[in-house]
């Protein structure tokens, strides 16, 4: 445990909270007595009555406040502490000493967060410049994301986004389960990396356009949310969806590509995916069939865009500014090599990614003869977006969905 420090607009947060707790304290200590104004009451009904000396009524108050506190209700002893223990978590803070996420109340400070979700822009399909010499290298934020707490090394940062967390914060928000901490914990500040839960769920990329067009489409098909899905249901699925668009049903090729996708969802065997997969699955899905490429690429975050660069700059060996698409493919292929724990090569058939739309390499023979063809910065950026974006999970399964 670290140091425990802050930033000075959280200092003189608490400067002012303190200012205002003794402000309240001094004003308790000079508003009068209930008791006094009883008494006062009293001296007008007999005032032949001799006032009290000072001490007396000092007594008097002491033992009608004890009256007051005992019928008040039975509350106010367990906000009294509750309070206190803020006080005291708060009082280290401003000392600079460390302080535990663990000590603060975080059933009154932790809440989950409200997602949003994005909303299309007028610019959105424009072309995007992103510069391949000048990186962006954006800084980790300071502070949990949860509790806006620093404590040195005990912060762990997303490896798309900027923000960092404690784990003991997403353990109280119950966003992550026991292995998902530990595996955090392994590997957040690996090269692997780990995303935080805002990055690890692709579906928050869709708009609620795109989204109420999802869910339209899970309602007529009767799949039901959080549930995990075996084969059959996952061609039923798809069946549905053929004759909606088409007007046809699958063909038998299209079949065994649907059963690829199963396998490719369910990479430790387990004969069903996930509903988290699945939803990231279509989600994608819904990106690449409403989106242009351009607007993809707005979606990629700076960290994310500094790794495109240092992946196009290894494979651009003689600096000129471009690859072929054979490097341009096998660029596409190592996003999920990292998330995948049985390869940690090059190796992953290209059929298990799935190329970006049918005119793609992968969707035809007489495309993989062009394996030479240049391909700019540009254009491997526009290319490579989907990928980039489906390789967010921290799940080892695949999410580009394969061609029909």
């Amino acid at each position: 445990m670290g140091v425990l420090m802050s930033k000075k607009q959280q200092v003189e947060k608490v400067q002012k909270c303190s200012a205002v707790v003794s402000a309240f304290q001094a004003g308790i200590k000079d508003r009068p007595a209930p008791a006094k104004q009883s008494e006062e009451a009293e001296e007008g009904e007999a005032p032949g009555k001799t006032s009290s000396s000072p001490e007396e009524k000092n007594t008097e108050d002491a033992e009608h406040g004890e009256t007051d506190n005992s019928t008040g209700p039975s509350t106010s002893a367990s906000v009294r502490d509750e309070c206190k223990v803020n006080q005291e978590a708060w009082s280290r803070l401003r000392d600079g000493k460390g302080v535990e996420p663990e000590d603060l109340d975080k059933s009154h400070q932790l809440t989950p967060p409200a997602f949003v979700r994005p909303k299309r822009e007028a610019d959105d399909d424009q072309p995007v410049e992103v510069d391949l010499e000048k990186k962006e290298q954006p800084p980790s934020d300071e502070m949990c994301d949860v509790c806006e707490v620093w404590t040195a090394d005990d912060l762990y940062p997303c490896r798309i986004c900027t923000r960092v967390f404690h784990d003991g914060c997403l353990r109280e928000l119950g966003y992550l389960r026991a292995e998902a901490l530990q595996e955090m914990r392994d590997t957040a500040h690996t090269v692997t990396g780990w995303s935080c839960y805002y990055c690890d769920n692709l579906n928050l990329l869709l708009t609620e356009e795109e989204m109420y067009s999802l869910m339209e489409t899970f309602k007529q098909c009767k799949i039901i949310p959080e549930s995990c899905l075996v084969s059959d249901e996952l061609l039923q699925y798809h069946h549905f969806v053929s004759k909606q668009q088409f007007d046809k049903d699958l063909t038998d090729e299209q079949e065994e590509e649907v059963l690829a996708q199963f396998a490719a969802l369910d990479p430790d065997k387990t004969g069903h995916i996930e509903w988290s997969d699945f939803l990231y699955f279509e989600s994608l899905a819904v990106l690449r069939k409403f989106r242009m490429e351009n607007s993809l690429v707005r979606l990629l975050t700076p960290k994310e865009r500094d790794t495109a660069r240092s992946v196009f700059m290894g494979l651009d060996l003689d600096k000129d500014g471009v690859i072929t698409r054979a490097e341009c493919r096998q660029a596409q292929q190592s996003w999920f090599n990292k998330r995948n724990k049985d390869s940690q090569s090059c190796n992953v058939s290209i059929s298990h990614v799935g190329p970006i739309c049918e005119s793609s390499p992968a969707s035809s023979g007489s495309e993989r003869s062009n394996d030479n063809r240049p391909i700019s910065w540009a254009d491997f950026l526009k290319e490579s977006a989907i990928y980039i974006l489906a390789a967010r999970p921290n799940t080892s399964a695949m999410h580009i969905r394969l061609p029909l």
